[in-house]
């Protein structure tokens, strides 16, 4: 069991879809908020034809920290992945290049060495060393730290200097994630000496943070906007800021974010209101690019002593559940429903057979009231109560939240939502005793590397992110079979049976999945839309038009 935040407080992250207008929907049919949108996913925009003094972008939220131990939101990522690098580089096609390390070794199943970059400067001019590279690791296994990435690193027996540039790895059990975890933030490198200088104060708006990214923390106005400056003596010239500073406003009230967007206020911003594609489509100042995702919108099961306990009771929610509704009431109709919990993006470097496994050799839950019905009938628990939380977060929420009780009526359940903060909701994610009495909650959950494996380790027994205490024996030791694996596309092949077992067994009720959003004004281009924006120095690649 992780006794540290894990992982799962991020996905407030993808929920973080705070920026999106809450709006009510009726609970017996969700009605889109939208005429249809039409959409298209765009790998980059075209390149820029010069440098720009400055650039503004609108954020729906100040991060909680610039931490990269508790950099776990939207809010936070996007704008540290401009400032510090991990070990590795996320690609906006989620490929995994170098990054503050050159090269990596695998020289056994349980070790990973990595040679650190020679001529890499941290924004106060002092070069990177191993020794920092260790120092910034190490971090996560401190409980006085508390890391919300304590679950990349539970099974690190030692992070040691091994050569004057070499930092080595060792794991007590065989792992391949942890390397691909090294392209999130929980690869994050800052110089030890700020870390220990700063002390409690790293991360914040007092503190700040010295890292070796294209752009420099230049001010944090606490309730107001951070400002990023070109970094001049950045060590990757293909990555060289085209904008000599950015400028991220806090919006958040989602119409004072659209209503800037629309007048040319500030130059763009990412994961736009749904309700508001249409709008900004026909604007005149800028346009809406969508891109790569790897989040899921599901719904958590997070009671198994209830009704739900019984898989036929949550396949019957499933399709008793409209949900190309309830995805063009979420979300304007962009997007896909899906019944798996991946997205293929993320199954890079996968055998082409077990990917059409994973996603094509698995059941569709049509959408079949009579069968659901049979299905609640077959298990006896007609009458029984279900609760689903929700909050005031999105009109997503409200949308899902809604359906979900119109579809648990409809075949023979009792529905009660109840609503709380959105600081409460977050405690799902973290605290179990919050989860006392709820059977269902929404999440939009990304992964933040290139494997599909990192979704479904997360449901293993025990598990810390596994809410609902879901437990499969064939599910943990196909799990565990493929996290031993290090080659992608032998591993995939058993990932797709885990894919399949939860497909089957729907311990979390996949409902869709939405491409990443994003709008530039007409001033700036030269950016990929992709949910990567999280990890990548996007900020780097725009410049004027």
């Amino acid at each position: 069991m992780r006794h540290h935040l894990p992982r799962a407080v991020a996905v407030v992250a993808g929920l973080a879809a705070a920026a999106l207008a809450v709006s009510a929907c009726s609970a017996s049919s969700p009605s889109p908020q939208t005429s249809a949108v039409e959409w298209e996913l765009t790998d980059t925009t075209a390149a820029p034809s010069g440098d720009i003094d400055t650039i503004s972008w609108a954020t729906y939220a100040e991060p909680y920290s610039l931490d990269y131990a508790y950099a776990f939101d939207y809010a936070d990522n996007q704008i540290l992945a401009n400032v510090c690098e991990s070990l590795l580089r996320l690609n906006p096609d989620y490929t995994l290049s170098p990054g503050l390390a050159e090269s990596y070794d695998h020289p056994d199943a349980n070790t990973w060495v990595y040679t650190i970059r020679d001529g890499v400067t941290f924004h106060d001019g002092t070069p990177l060393t191993a020794a920092d590279v260790v120092a910034s690791m190490n971090r996560h296994l401190d409980p006085a730290v508390g890391s919300f990435w304590y679950s990349v690193y539970q099974n690190v027996t030692s992070i040691e200097q091994t050569g004057d540039r070499e930092v080595t790895v060792t794991l007590s059990v065989p792992g391949s994630q942890f390397n691909l975890a090294m392209g999130s933030s929980a690869g994050v490198v800052e110089s030890a000496a700020t870390l220990a200088e700063k002390g409690a104060d790293y991360g914040n708006s007092t503190g700040g943070v010295n890292c070796t990214g294209p752009f420099s923390l230049e001010e944090w106005k606490s309730g107001e906007s951070i400002t990023l400056a070109r970094y001049d003596d950045y060590w990757d010239a293909d990555l060289t800021p085209h904008a000599a500073e950015v400028e991220f406003d806090f919006m958040t009230d989602p119409t004072a974010r659209v209503n800037a967007l629309a007048s040319g206020e500030v130059d763009g911003s990412w994961m736009l209101p749904s309700s508001a594609f249409a709008q900004l489509q026909s604007s005149d100042v800028g346009d809406v690019y969508f891109g790569l995702t790897s989040a899921v919108g599901s719904l958590v099961v997070s009671d198994l002593e209830g009704p739900l306990g019984d898989v036929r009771v949550r396949q019957a929610l499933l399709m008793a559940m409209d949900r190309e509704g309830i995805l063009d009431a979420a979300a304007g109709g962009v997007g896909e429903v899906t019944d798996v919990l991946t997205t293929d993006s993320v199954w890079v470097d996968a055998d082409p057979a077990a990917v059409t496994t994973a996603f094509e050799d698995v059941t569709a839950y049509e959408h079949d009231l009579d069968a659901a019905k049979a299905l609640v009938a077959e298990a006896g628990v007609e009458g029984q109560e279900i609760t689903i939380m929700t909050a005031p977060i999105s009109n997503e929420f409200s949308v899902v939240s809604q359906a979900a009780a119109a579809a648990a009526e409809s075949i023979g359940l009792t529905a009660n939502i109840e609503s709380v903060t959105p600081g409460a909701y977050t405690a799902l994610f973290s605290d179990p005793s919050a989860r006392e009495g709820v059977d269902l909650f929404f999440t939009s959950w990304y992964l933040s590397s290139p494997d599909p494996l990192e979704m479904y380790s997360v449901l293993r027994t025990g598990e810390f992110s596994n809410y609902g205490g879901w437990s499969d024996q064939e599910f943990d030791d196909t799990v565990n079979g493929a996290i031993a694996i290090d080659d992608p596309a032998q591993r995939s092949v058993e990932t797709a049976k885990a894919q399949q077992i939860a497909n089957e067994q729907l311990p979390w009720l996949p409902l869709y999945t939405t491409p990443m959003s994003v709008f530039l004004g007409e001033r700036i281009t030269g950016l990929s839309p992709s949910i990567a924006f999280l990890y990548y120095p996007w900020a780097a690649t725009l410049g004027a038009s």
